[in-house]
C-alpha cells in the first residue's frame, strides 16, 4: 500500500486534499473505486443540466468535470515524469484559463464522462506499475516539491473535493 504524503511532499496548496484521507487510505483503490462514484453521480444527470451552474460566474457541471480531467491529467504527467525521474522543474497551470479555452461547453456530458474514464483508467494502470521505492521520489512542480505518491493522492483528492461541491452545490438544485 502507498503511505500518505507528509508534508514537505506537496505544495501546503493540496493540504485540504489530502486531508480528506487516513493514513490508511489506499490511494490506489480509492482511484479505481471514484470511477465508479462518478458515473454514478453524474449519470442521472440530463444532457440538459449539465450546463448548469449554482450561480452566475461558476463553471457548468460540463466545464466542472471538464476541468476534473484537465487536472488528472496534468498531475499524472508530473506523476509520470517524477517517476521517470525528470530533474527539470515541472510548470504550474490556470484552471480557469484552461477551462475558459476548452469546448467543454460544446460537448455532451457523455463523452466528458466517457473521456474521465480512459484517464482514469490510464492513471490506475500506471500507479499499479510503479515500484513502492518509485512512490518515494520527489521532483519539482509548479516551483514546490511534489512526490510520486502526493500526485496519487491530489488526483484522489481533487476529485472528491469536486464530488463534494457537486453533491452539495449543483444536484441538489436541479
Amino acid at each position: 500500500m502507498i503511505q500518505k504524503p507528509q508534508p514537505g511532499e506537496y505544495n501546503p496548496y493540496y493540504e485540504p486534499y489530502l486531508q480528506l484521507f487516513t493514513n490508511d487510505t489506499d490511494v490506489l483503490d480509492l482511484l479505481q473505486k471514484q470511477q465508479q462514484e462518478v458515473v454514478q453521480l453524474l449519470g442521472r444527470v440530463t444532457e440538459g443540466d449539465a450546463d448548469f451552474a449554482y450561480e452566475p460566474g461558476k463553471w457548468s457541471i460540463k466545464e466542472l468535470l471538464g476541468h476534473m480531467n484537465d487536472t488528472e491529467k496534468i498531475m499524472a504527467y508530473r506523476a509520470l515524469c517524477v517517476a521517470r525521474g525528470e530533474n527539470q522543474p515541472l510548470p504550474g497551470f490556470d484552471e480557469n484559463t484552461y477551462v475558459a479555452n476548452s469546448n467543454f461547453k460544446d460537448r455532451t456530458l457523455s463523452s466528458l464522462l466517457e473521456e474521465h474514464a480512459v484517464i482514469r483508467a490510464n492513471s490506475v494502470f500506471f500507479f499499479n506499475t510503479l515500484s513502492e521505492e518509485t512512490f518515494s521520489r520527489i521532483g519539482n512542480a509548479n516551483g514546490s516539491p511534489v512526490s510520486v505518491a502526493a500526485l496519487a493522492f491530489i488526483i484522489a483528492g481533487h476529485e472528491r473535493h469536486h464530488l463534494n461541491i457537486l453533491k452539495e452545490r449543483y444536484l441538489v438544485k436541479i
